[in-house]
């Protein structure tokens, strides 16, 4: 929320964003993520473990403090980094191996808190260790091949679109809700404006920088906008099962880290699959 003016009303805005701070931060890690891209793509993997660690505290913290469960943060912490640094090099299969040792440390780290709740907290470390490390490793694979940095680039354009497109309809012509019950300021006048603004992102994109067909891009633009959704609907059911607003607060206008990472983790899994068929290495 924006800080009170003496003497004049707050107005938040209709999407519930604080929009200037949104903005700024939103600004500020786009530019960073652009520059990694084109001038050095070892910076951006680097990113993508930073943003996996701090999105993986904020959601076992959220885990702790709405339902008691204990995610056992060591094995997956370090396990979550070995999967990221290796999905460069060695690709699916390090990241399949590095995700099925981190679920045996889980379940070995829990043995020190007895019976009671083993199998939840053993089952809430799998789940995070899946929901974030592994998808965040397929940004890592997706950066990989030669014109990887367009790739990623590709990626975030499509998904920045449909958020950016989403917003703007939403807030502008937003009257009926898709899903009044998980996430009620979300639209389906907002999730027209984010396949409008996906698809000729994705067309465009594509095309111009990776030399794929039109009509491959504007696929690829509709699927993230529908892994977006998708990501954006998940999320806000895990925060109402637990009963709370945001995962965290280090990011202003936007709650935590993981606040912002819900729609591009399944998204990565989406954009890599179908680059990979598109627009083959």
């Amino acid at each position: 929320m924006s800080a009170d003016v003496p003497g004049r009303p707050s107005h938040p805005s209709r999407a519930g964003r604080d929009l200037p701070a949104a903005l700024t931060v939103g600004l500020v890690l786009g530019a960073g993520i652009i520059v990694s891209l084109l001038m050095l793509r070892q910076v951006f993997l680097g990113m993508v473990a930073v943003a996996t660690l701090i999105s993986t505290i904020e959601l076992a913290g959220a885990l702790r403090r709405g339902a008691g469960i204990r995610v056992s943060l060591p094995p997956v912490l370090v396990g979550g980094q070995v999967m990221v640094w290796l999905s460069w090099p060695f690709g699916v299969h390090a990241v399949l191996v590095a995700f099925a040792s981190t679920t045996l440390g889980c379940l070995a780290w829990r043995l020190r808190h007895g019976v009671d709740g083993y199998l939840r907290d053993v089952s809430a470390s799998v789940f995070t260790s899946a929901y974030v490390p592994v998808f965040a490793a397929f940004a890592g694979m997706m950066i990989a091949p030669p014109d990887g940095g367009f790739r990623g680039l590709c990626f975030m354009i499509a998904v920045v679109a449909s958020d950016t497109g989403g917003y703007a309809a939403g807030v502008l012509l937003g009257r009926h809700p898709m899903a009044p019950r998980v996430s009620p300021k979300k639209s389906w006048e907002g999730f027209a404006g984010s396949m409008a603004t996906g698809i000729v992102s994705g067309a465009l994109s594509v095309s111009l920088l990776l030399g794929g067909q039109w009509w491959q891009g504007a696929l690829f633009g509709a699927a993230l906008v529908c892994s977006s959704t998708l990501g954006d609907l998940m999320e806000s059911l895990i925060k109402r099962d637990l009963d709370i607003k945001d995962m965290g607060t280090l990011l202003p206008g936007h709650g935590g880290l993981m606040d912002r990472m819900d729609s591009l983790l399944p998204s990565a899994v989406v954009a890599w699959m179908l680059l990979s068929w598109f627009v083959p290495v």
